[in-house]
């Protein structure tokens, strides 16, 4: 008997599912949502809001625009943020977080429960050398155990200022535990972790260094973050620090840069069933922001794609420089 050839490749038997908007909406599977994305903030004590090379509308505020720019945001349908403070002041030990502090206090005094806060918990802005810890003698080395210590301080301070979330970013073995131990015993139980579990040594974090006055000082001994960030070769290092640290007591992993590991993402949130952020990082950013500005990209149609990536490899939660645009441009 004769029949119809239904193989994959008969005819339009593909084309079918694209020809018309409708049928490609109804048929999409990944969809970016407002509710998802996590806004980063920056704020120093600065008499004006600044510029960030590389980056089109984020700027390091002070603390009165940045009241004014989470305002903007919620009426964006932003509603959740990380936080990152440039102290007027550094140290390489014994850290004032009182400016950080402030600011956390008030933002929720303006805000309350409108905004979920996260804080960004390192060291690389408050020492003189650029490091996300506390080093040796010599400035060789970064010690562990004296930069736990430090981490879980700034940690219970944020905390007890009123974040809804504290995320360490170091890359330190045992903060997770010593952040958890800390606020647990400070009656701080509610207090989330989101941990930077997957964090690469990269060339994508440059626009944020000048952001966060973080790069590691020409002068110092240790020139790179290569001794405590993650090898980008080393795909089993991410899955052995995300599975300690979801078992130190981690709310939320997450996976930094974004696109160049989406494999890693994908591998990662398969194997760990916790929330999993994904942190599209500022270089990430800026390098759409230049296809844009010389015509040969669009930035809206450039981060969505990107965004419907993240979600494709297992994440639940996109931080990006350019979330306050996602309702217009997810639209």
């Amino acid at each position: 008997m004769g029949g119809v050839d239904r193989s994959p490749d008969h005819g339009l038997n593909r084309r079918r599912g694209r020809l018309h908007r409708g049928i490609r909406e109804l048929t999409q599977r990944i969809y970016p949502a407002v509710p998802q994305f996590i806004q980063p903030l920056f704020v120093t004590d600065a008499d004006a809001r600044e510029a960030i090379p590389g980056l089109t509308d984020v700027w390091r505020d002070t603390p009165a625009t940045l009241i004014t720019q989470v305002r903007a945001d919620l009426e964006q349908g932003i509603s959740k943020f990380l936080l990152f403070d440039i102290p007027p002041d550094k140290h390489d030990q014994d850290f004032d977080h009182d400016f950080a502090c402030e600011q956390i206090r008030a933002l929720k005094q303006a805000f309350g429960d409108d905004i979920w806060l996260a804080v960004d918990v390192c060291l690389c802005s408050s020492t003189t050398h650029g490091h996300c810890g506390i080093l040796n003698e010599d400035g060789s080395a970064v010690l562990n155990e004296p930069s736990v210590r430090a981490l879980a301080d700034a940690a219970l301070s944020f905390a007890a200022a009123g974040a809804d979330c504290v995320a360490p970013s170091d890359m330190m073995d045992g903060r997770v535990a010593a952040i958890r131990a800390a606020l647990d015993a400070d009656g701080l139980e509610s207090v989330a972790i989101m941990s930077y579990s997957a964090k690469f040594h990269s060339g994508f974090y440059g626009p944020f260094r000048l952001a966060a006055d973080s790069a590691p000082a020409e002068a110092a001994a240790l020139q790179d973050r290569a001794t405590y960030q993650i090898d980008p070769a080393r795909s089993d290092d991410a899955l052995q620090c995300s599975l300690r640290d979801a078992g130190e007591g981690a709310d939320i992993l997450m996976v930094k840069p974004g696109m160049p590991y989406l494999d890693v993402l994908a591998k990662l949130s398969d194997a760990i069933p916790l929330p999993w952020a994904v942190y599209q990082t500022s270089g990430e950013a800026a390098g759409f922001n230049l296809l844009d500005q010389h015509g040969i990209g669009n930035r809206a149609r450039l981060n969505r794609e990107a965004w419907t990536a993240f979600l494709r490899a297992g994440a639940s939660m996109i931080i990006s420089y350019d979330a306050r645009h996602a309702r217009t441009w997810l639209s």
